[in-house]
């Protein structure tokens, strides 16, 4: 059998040395969670499953929608002998949500998050011998558990889907040094023309040797060194000259590549190539600027749900054709809504120059609107989202963060979880990255005063009524999100604006009228209806030369929800080429830009 999902996970941080772990594993369902107390980390398990694709999934082999408050994974695997005596590192993408992990009976790993990677170290002087992997993946899909637009209930509803419980990215095994190579840091900076690296290290190496170089299409343009035993985290700085400069943009997505040693005199101790992208992303007056240029931002709500794979793509082609379809739609760019998309898909989009939000999978999870405080997020929201702020930073194609989605804490006197956490998250977020605009929380509640952008929500299907909602913009009296009513939002301080989602029109002429279905507002009663709707209210904020984007609602259908530019399984429903004229004209806010 041939592997599922065979390239190299991690992109933008390459070694040569791995080992793909995706295939059949042994599996098991623990209704009770009380595997650890039945042995199951000491016994053969019943089922087998295909990772890394889901136990709900039909890729998988399971296609088990029921809840599975507990699931099991069991997999044998000899450690090549040409690993020698370096250290093995054992890497999950993903697991969904709460993770044990066990090697040869010994736990040697816990981590708490659906969408992050984690890691662990093996043990010694294993080259060439089996090991037994175990682990154990705890799932409630309850709140206050970050778990994004994944159901609470047995069945889809509204806008809520199929679970992802257990491993859902790849498993794999790679061999390191002593003294390793982390994860690179990668920070463009266009003033000076250089590229700032920051690289971690596992540990420091007397007389070791951190060396960084730079390539473009042409060859090498320069070659940096620093000592490896100083710091744990050396700093090096790549200079690129005039006449080798090329910037990255969504016309021109140039990237450059590094290669990056720890050296013992001539000798490699560790190497891994890397690549990266000079561009900036600045904010001047209403606009968001990308290398100085205005880039009105036609962005499409992107989910990353799949009919077979649910949250994992069935192969990576499928990532690179989920962002030609919305090119293709003339979006520049997505919000990356609700789901931490795997590593993959921003590689793809660094190669193809689409723009992306990052954002956290947060949504209906947090006790929202309610006074009860344990019901609201803590600590782990912060460190969950940290981890994958760590892990995107260095992408070109990332020019914002979100990390949180329609929040509505109602504003009174009293000052709640909630409020601590999206403070907590803007103030990390800005910490760990300088060079990127934050939004405290899309749409709803805004209760960061500083925050760098602001938007809003509105599913307004009445062209005319929608740029009514959205005329006071110019007179920096944007539209902004209530709650039955009520004030939910600090008071708008002319920051950047746009209306992150709009749009949601329920169009599907192929769907069963019978089955659960639904869109924003009364579908249209025909195609001619659709494109004067689509029009009417894309042109609302197009014209508005105060708004630096939008978000259009959506990619793609995702089960009941028919409100896609595409069907679920990525079929065309409209003239692609009339939807992409609508979008791509010159928008207000360019031709202020360009006068």
């Amino acid at each position: 059998m041939s592997i599922p999902r065979p390239e190299y996970p991690r992109p933008q941080f390459v070694r040569s040395e791995w080992l793909n772990l995706n295939g059949e594993w042994q599996f098991e369902i623990d209704a009770g969670d009380s595997g650890l107390q039945r042995g199951l980390v000491q016994r053969e398990l019943q089922d087998r499953i295909l990772v890394p694709f889901c136990p709900e999934s039909e890729l998988s082999g399971i296609g088990n929608t029921d809840f599975m408050p507990a699931v099991w994974y069991r997999r044998t695997v000899t450690i090549p002998a040409s690993w020698g005596e370096q250290q093995v590192l054992l890497h999950f993408q993903a697991v969904d949500y709460d993770t044990t992990v066990w090697v040869n009976g010994n736990e040697v790993a816990r981590h708490r998050g659906g969408f992050t990677p984690f890691s662990c170290e093996l043990p010694s002087g294993l080259a060439g011998s089996e090991v037994t992997i175990v682990v154990r993946a705890r799932d409630t899909a309850q709140p206050p558990q970050a778990r994004g637009k994944q159901s609470q209930r047995y069945e889809n509803h509204d806008c809520n889907y199929t679970r992802t419980t257990g491993i859902w990215q790849t498993v794999w095994l790679e061999p390191v040094s002593a003294v390793a190579l982390k994860r690179p840091r990668i920070t463009p900076d266009v003033a000076q023309s250089c590229f700032h690296l920051t690289q971690p290290l596992s540990a420091l190496g007397t007389g070791l040797i951190l060396r960084a170089r730079l390539k473009d299409d042409e060859g090498e343009i320069c070659v940096v060194s620093v000592p490896a035993d100083r710091d744990f985290a050396p700093k090096l700085t790549l200079s690129i000259p005039e006449e080798r400069r090329h910037l990255w943009s969504t016309q021109s997505p140039y990237l450059y590549n590094l290669e990056i040693e720890i050296l013992d005199g001539d000798a490699v101790v560790d190497a891994a190539t890397s690549y990266a992208g000079l561009r900036s992303v600045t904010i001047e007056g209403k606009a968001i600027k990308i290398n100085d240029q205005i880039v009105f931002q036609r962005l499409v709500l992107d989910q990353g749900y799949y009919p077979d794979g649910i949250m994992t793509a069935p192969s990576d082609e499928a990532l690179v054709n989920d962002i030609q379809l919305g090119l293709d739609a003339g979006f520049n760019g997505a919000r990356l809504h609700q789901k931490v998309f795997e590593e993959r898909f921003l590689y793809h989009a660094d190669r193809l120059g689409y723009l992306v939000w990052g954002e956290f999978p947060d949504w209906g999870s947090g006790g929202y609107g309610r006074d009860d405080d344990h019901q609201q997020p803590g600590a782990t929201y912060i460190t969950q989202w940290l981890e994958a702020v760590e892990r995107d930073y260095s992408h070109p194609s990332i020019i914002g963060w979100c990390p949180l989605n329609e929040t509505w804490q109602v504003m009174t006197d009293r000052t709640t979880v909630l409020d601590d956490v999206t403070r907590g998250m803007f103030l990390a977020t800005k910490a760990m990255d300088s060079t990127r605009p934050v939004l405290d929380a899309s749409g709803y509640s805004h209760r960061v005063p500083e925050t760098d952008v602001y938007d809003s929500h509105d599913y307004e299907q009445d062209p005319v009524k929608f740029a009514a909602n959205h005329a006071g913009t110019r007179e920096n009296k944007p539209f902004i999100n209530r709650h039955n009513g009520r004030e939910i939002s600090l008071p708008y301080r002319n920051q950047p604006y746009f209306v992150s989602e709009f749009g949601g029109i329920w169009w599907n002429a192929e769907s069963d009228p019978s089955k659960d279905s639904w869109g924003y507002g009364v579908a249209p009663k025909s195609l001619d209806e659709f494109y004067a709707r689509f029009k009417g209210l894309c042109d609302a904020l197009l014209d508005d030369p105060s708004m630096f984007g939008y978000c259009y609602t959506q990619l793609t259908d995702v089960y009941q929800e028919q409100n896609g530019i595409y069907t679920f399984d990525r079929k065309m429903k409209f003239d692609m080429q009339r939807i992409s004229d609508i979008q791509t004209r010159t928008a207000a806010i360019e031709q202020v830009s360009q006068g």
